[in-house]
């Protein structure tokens, strides 16, 4: 099979599979390769590079620094949201520091004034209210200072 790059007279872009070169031909002259946007059936191929056998390892060999980027690019927008919710959290509720487990307590039992808490507590602080159904989340961790970064 041969995959060809085609266009028609009304330069819109398509690809068409063949059998081979005389079978785009003959299929051609008889008015079976037509425009799949317009319909035109004025359709010739485009210049294309040859597919040479032993490029997809080298292809994806070069590809692989790309990869990397994007791969490096989706972990800084992670990073840099997961920030965002710190710094909202941050600015929005109140630090209760270490009395975070009493004090998220007191609000699930409807003892303290519901609001949103942020502070410290121990893993068996968390593992009880967890245990009791009081809803608890980790902050983010803060992201690095600039000047800890390579």
């Amino acid at each position: 099979m041969i995959r060809y790059a085609l266009t028609c007279d009304r330069e819109h872009e398509f690809e068409g599979w063949f059998a081979s070169s005389t079978a785009f031909d003959d299929q051609g002259a008889r008015g079976l390769v037509a425009c799949p946007m317009c319909g035109s059936t004025a359709v010739r191929k485009q210049i294309m590079s040859p597919s040479v056998a032993g490029t997809k390892k080298k292809a994806a060999a070069e590809s692989r620094p790309a990869q990397a980027q994007a791969q490096a690019q989706a972990q800084a927008m992670m990073m840099e949201a997961l920030g965002q919710v710190r710094r909202h959290v941050e600015e929005n509720f109140d630090d209760v520091g270490d009395t975070f487990a009493r004090e998220a307590r007191a609000i699930h039992e409807g003892r303290a004034e519901e609001r949103g808490i942020y502070g410290q507590a121990t893993a068996k602080e968390v593992r009880d209210l967890a245990e009791d159904g009081v809803p608890v989340s980790p902050l983010p961790p803060e992201p690095p200072k600039k000047t800890q970064v390579n």
